[in-house]
């Protein structure tokens, strides 16, 4: 008997888009570290991080995306460059382990709200 697909669980749909960016966490003996790395596809519940270090599921992460210099009034006080989350999926590949990360809490989280609303 043939299964029929999993259903996609995610909430938002998914950006390919390839990010630089630095993933901070803790390894296996408590030691903090800091690697840079590379998001492949971002969504405002997640992202999918290619990098050389292997992260458990459930590692508490936090990833800084890196930016230019930014004005002090205007919108620079309202982007985000700090995301906390956890790994979720793990998948080694050749050159590296893509990281399936999720936000501690979305990044459109206002956004959403006013949807559901009305």
């Amino acid at each position: 008997m043939v299964k029929p697909p999993k259903a996609d669980r995610r909430r938002w749909e998914r950006i390919p888009i390839a990010i630089p960016i630095f993933l901070l966490g803790k390894d296996q003996d408590g030691k903090e570290f800091r690697e840079f790395s590379t998001a492949l596809n971002i969504s405002p519940g997640g992202v999918l991080l290619a990098t050389r270090r292997y992260l458990p599921p459930f590692s508490a992460v936090s990833l800084e995306i890196p930016s230019g210099p930014l004005p002090r009034v205007g919108i620079a006080g309202k982007c985000i460059r700090t995301l906390p989350g956890h790994t979720v999926t793990v998948t080694h590949s050749e050159q590296c382990y893509l990281c399936g990360v999720k936000f501690e809490h979305p990044v459109l989280r206002s956004r959403v709200r006013r949807q559901a609303q009305g």
